[in-house]
């Protein structure tokens, strides 16, 4: 029962072989043979387990079937075999196949167990059971026929080669290389592929070793992936920066950068889909290499990666210079990278550069143009800090230089600064906004628009011109302001006249009326009383014509002092310098003016005290008749004394006379020439500063009050102080000459009563009032101990002022400055101080 079914299955499968062969074969014997053995090749499938070890999925079978046509070089066998797919799926219904992927899979390994056959050793005879030992199916037909010989015989020798060398790569590669390359575009967008995937311990995409692939693919695959690795750099690092914004280490100019690089990953990610798009197309074979279309191969690709590889580089070389940096610093360190000969990366970088330095540009427009400093996180080259009113020119803004660019220049970078500064010096300290029509003036002189996005990376010209003509307007501005509104050249001057003590005539007044209060102990003397005798001092001189508002900057000044301070040793004026004028005179400078008062109020002081000592030496104020008449050493030690007396003063008073003439003309009056050729010549303010910098540096240097003179300063003051105490001695003797001379001619008693109350209040005058106690004899002998003692102090101040005095002027041909040279030659014209210290 059993062997009629099969019978039955023999006798069909015979008939369709029959059926099959009848319309290509022509010979009967030929009929015989290849029937007989196509019978039995069918019966092997018949009797074969088949079993598939794929997932069941018709189209992917016919997809793998057509693929494989393709690669044969099949490419019309390929659109037919679609075309009849498309039909035969089509069909459903009663006496349609049901199990349509189950035939397609049977035919595909008929036709592979086909080509196996033909790759069978030479050695093993063709038919069943050479394809037994290949382990395949029986062979179809016999090759040893002679037309078949024939026929390879016939076939052309490259394309035999060309399939060999394919065959060839098949067996050794297990992976096609279309899998491959879409593999390796996965890897270039930062994605694992099947076969191509991130490896930590390599750094990198690479082919794992368990998959067959030949090395040279391997290492082509690992070259093209590493466009891969740097687009996950660079992809990396905009992320991580996005993901920190706002943070202060990012910035506007990190941000601007990052959109920059995501633009440029955006292009990347373009050409990749155009890639991707491409890969679908099934690559060749070799033989039809010169046929192809548009297909992508490992070799093409690497073609199409060389310009992309060389951008992602250099993005990610940018990537890895700037991870630390923000702001000028980053633009700074992204220009140098712009340096570069190919034309490729000179463009490439010039659009990066644009974005990145927008922000930075714009903050420049801003801070130029309004005085604006828009700089939240410390990104911009000029730095600001919150100070007075007085110091914001000084110390409210300077340059940061490690956040300034290599394509700003240090002296464009000052220009900027001081532009900014100066239109917020006259917006906050003079309350002025006419620089608002200055900055427009500027930009439109410049032919640059004012708003925003006007300038940007390769318009350094334009930028430079534009700061240029800003700088020039608004400084022009702030000087006029300056000095027509707030008049400061007045105001320089009225310094001069009055704590400079260049006005004379208030000067003398001014030491007439604060003498006697001054000769006070410091502690016992009324500010308010010198303020009173200041005011009288100024409208008893021609120093009431001032300007008021002037005049009522000037006030008396107490400095700080001891227990034993005279008046003289704490008095001077100070001038009270309001906003924005303090921005010159500052509290520095106004000490420095200080320090000058006081030298020349010590100087004015010893002139008004020789003055004073000359009044009471006059000949005529001395009639001392009873000294005259006397015979023998006391009239000659009176003679000797007073001389003595005058030839100290004579010393004294062309010492102070000549020192007197030099600081006023040499250096106060030399010096305020220069100033104020440069005040004329001042374009800004930083101008202006300098100027009365070096002025007031002059002044202090001539004067013998820097650091350089300050042995000669120290020697200069023993001298005054000397002559401070020869005045003394001075009043003591006339004093004393007077006095014996009003007890020689008045002897009454209401006249001695008068002479004692006088000198009541002086130890010394009270001794000579007791000469005449004893008689004229005695009024002798106390005559002459007084002038003993007397020249015996003017010997010891003599010796002490001449030791002093050829220390000096030994010490002025030393100074560097040659003004103090001059003023040596003025002090020693006839060199009798040179000769008399060669002599000793």
């Amino acid at each position: 029962m059993e062997e009629e079914p099969n019978n039955k299955v023999f006798d069909l499968v015979r008939e369709l072989v029959l059926r099959l062969l009848s319309t290509s074969t022509n010979s009967s014997s030929t009929q015989s043979i290849d029937s007989e053995r196509a019978l039995k090749y069918a019966m092997r499938i018949l009797s074969s387990r088949l079993t598939p070890s794929i997932s069941i999925d018709e189209a992917s079978m016919a997809e793998s079937i057509k693929r494989n046509l393709v690669n044969e070089g099949k490419s019309s066998d390929a659109l037919t075999f679609a075309d009849l797919y498309n039909k035969f799926s089509s069909k459903s219904g009663p006496g349609s196949i049901k199990n349509k992927w189950g035939l397609m899979y049977m035919l595909k390994v008929i036709s592979e167990d086909r080509k196996k056959e033909k790759k069978s050793d030479s050695r093993v005879s063709s038919g069943f059971f050479a394809s037994t030992v290949n382990g395949g199916l029986p062979s179809l037909f016999d090759d040893s026929n002679e037309n078949s010989r024939k026929t390879l015989y016939n076939r052309n020798f490259r394309d035999l080669a060309f399939r060999e060398f394919g065959d060839l790569l098949k067996e050794e590669t297990e992976v096609l290389e279309g899998v491959l390359v879409r593999d390796v575009l996965y890897a270039c967008q930062g994605i694992d592929g099947k076969y191509v995937k991130f490896d930590k311990n390599l750094d990198g995409y690479a082919v794992g070793d368990s998959v067959k692939v030949p090395r040279a693919t391997k290492l082509m695959i690992r070259k093209l992936c590493e466009l891969g690795w740097l687009f996950r750099k660079v992809k990396g690092y905009v992320s991580e920066c996005m993901d920190r914004f706002p943070a202060e280490d990012v910035g506007t100019v990190g941000q601007a950068f990052c959109a920059a690089l995501q633009d440029e990953l955006s292009e990347h990610y373009k050409l990749l889909a155009v890639l991707e798009a491409q890969s679908m197309n099934p690559i060749p074979m070799i033989s039809e290499a010169t046929n192809s279309g548009n297909y992508l191969s490992l070799r093409r690709l690497s073609v199409w990666f060389a310009e992309p590889m060389v951008l992602m580089r250099l993005m990610a070389v940018l990537v890895d210079s700037c991870k630390v940096l923000r702001g000028g610093a980053m633009a700074g360190a992204i220009h140098n990278h712009a340096q570069h000969g190919d034309p490729l990366v000179q463009e490439f970088m010039r659009r990066l550069l644009r974005r990145v330095c927008s922000p930075l540009f714009e903050m420049v427009r801003s801070w130029v143009l309004e005085g604006e400093l828009d700089d939240i996180f410390a990104e911009f080259f000029v730095l600001g800090q919150p100070v007075k009113a007085e110091s914001l020119w000084r110390e409210g803004y300077r340059l940061h230089s490690g956040m300034l660019p290599a394509f700003i220049s240090q002296s464009l970078a000052q220009r900027i600064l001081r532009t900014g500064k100066s239109i917020n010096f006259l917006r906050v300290c003079c309350e002025d906004q006419g620089w608002a029509d200055a900055a427009l003036e500027a930009a439109a002189a410049v032919g640059t628009t004012t708003r925003r996005g006007g300038l940007g990376y390769g318009e350094t010209d334009a930028l430079e011109a534009l700061v240029i003509e800003a700088a020039k307007r608004i400084d022009k501005h702030l000087m006029d302001v300056m000095y027509n509104r707030y008049k400061f050249k007045e105001h320089c001057l009225t310094i001069k006249r009055y704590l400079l003590l260049g006005q004379g005539d208030f000067v003398q007044y001014l030491m007439d009326v604060v003498g006697p209060d001054l000769s006070e102990p410091a502690n016992t003397i009324s500010s308010f009383k010198l303020a009173g005798l200041l005011e009288s001092a100024i409208r008893s001189s021609n120093a009431q014509y001032d300007d008021s508002d002037m005049l009522d900057r000037l006030r008396v000044k107490m400095m700080p002092h001891g227990s034993g301070d005279r008046g003289w040793d704490v008095f001077s004026l100070e001038y009270d310098a309001r906003v924005p004028l303090n921005t010159v005179f500052t509290e520095s400078v106004m000490a420095q003016y200080l320090r000058i008062f006081n030298f020349l109020w010590k100087l004015r002081r010893v002139e008004h005290t020789l003055i004073g000592a000359w009044k009471t030496m006059k000949p005529n104020r001395i009639a001392p008749h009873f000294l005259t008449k006397q015979e023998g050493p006391v009239k000659l030690q009176f003679v000797s004394t007073l001389r003595r007396c005058q030839v100290l003063w004579v010393e004294m008073n062309h010492f102070v006379s000549n020192l007197q003439y030099y600081i006023m003309f040499e250096v106060l009056e030399v010096s305020w020439a220069h100033f104020v050729d440069e005040m004329e010549s001042a374009k800004d303010l930083d101008d202006l500063l300098a100027a009365h910098d070096k002025y007031l540096d002059s002044i202090v240097e001539k004067s013998l009050l820097g650091e350089r003179s300050h042995s000669l300063f120290k020697t200069l003051f023993v001298l005054f102080d000397l002559i401070l105490q020869f005045r003394s001695h001075a009043d003591r003797l006339y004093e004393g000459i007077h006095e014996l001379q009003a007890r020689t001619v008045d002897q009454s008693k209401s006249s001695r009563g008068r002479t004692k109350s006088r000198f009541k209040s002086n130890n010394e005058s009270s001794e000579v009032g007791s000469w005449v106690s004893g008689g004229r004899k005695a009024l002798t002998q106390r005559a002459a101990e007084f002038l003993r003692d007397t020249r015996k102090d003017l010997e010891v101040v003599a010796k002490e002022y001449s030791s002093s005095l050829e220390g000096f002027i030994a010490q002025l041909p030393l100074q560097q400055h040659v003004d103090l040279k001059f003023l040596f030659f003025r002090l020693d014209f006839t060199e009798f101080y040179s000769r008399t210290r060669l002599k000793k």
